[in-house]
């Protein structure tokens, strides 16, 4: 299982249940990405999609503790335990982790890689992901060169984590 995210210098991930920007050349990485892939996120994630709709082209994995929540296109799950269970049915690099914040930090040791877009800026938020580069088990294994979005800076950068829980 691998996750994708978009971070800021702090590595804040949202504000006020939105994304902190977005950059159209990032978010055309992140569905090539993840197309044709398993995608898992939480509730509040897939009430920022355009409708609210799951991602098309993918398995939406949707957790909420909300028993009445559907979704037309999505597979809802209650807990972490069926989630877990769920994810069997699926190779494990078919699932990518898409957030927000308690679906990472959950799923954060399950993860073999971690896809991160750093933007240089620092934004208002209320929600981060965890620093990678603090995490002992966690290593730098490939950065690309600085890509600019009007006078944003950010990098693609990938992280592997040297000690995945298996599912």
């Amino acid at each position: 299982m691998d996750l994708i995210v978009a971070v800021d210098n702090n590595w804040a991930i949202g504000n006020k249940g939105e994304l902190l920007v977005r950059i159209p050349e990032d978010q055309k990485f992140f569905r090539q990405t993840t197309m044709g892939h398993a995608v898992v996120l939480g509730r509040k994630t897939l009430a920022g999609f355009p409708n609210g709709l799951p991602l098309s082209g993918r398995d939406n994995i949707i957790l909420t503790r909300n028993k009445s929540f559907d979704v037309r296109g999505g597979i809802i799950v209650h807990s972490e335990e069926e989630l877990l269970h769920r994810l069997k049915e699926y190779e494990d690099n078919d699932i990518f982790v898409i957030g927000g914040g308690d679906v990472y930090k959950m799923l954060l040791p399950y993860c073999k890689y971690a896809h991160v877009t750093k933007i240089n800026y620092n934004y208002e938020a209320d929600t981060w992901f965890p620093n990678l580069d603090e995490l002992d088990n966690w290593e730098l294994v490939g950065e690309s060169d600085e890509h600019t979005y009007f006078d944003l800076e950010f990098y693609y950068y990938k992280y592997e984590n040297k000690n995945p829980v298996k599912l």
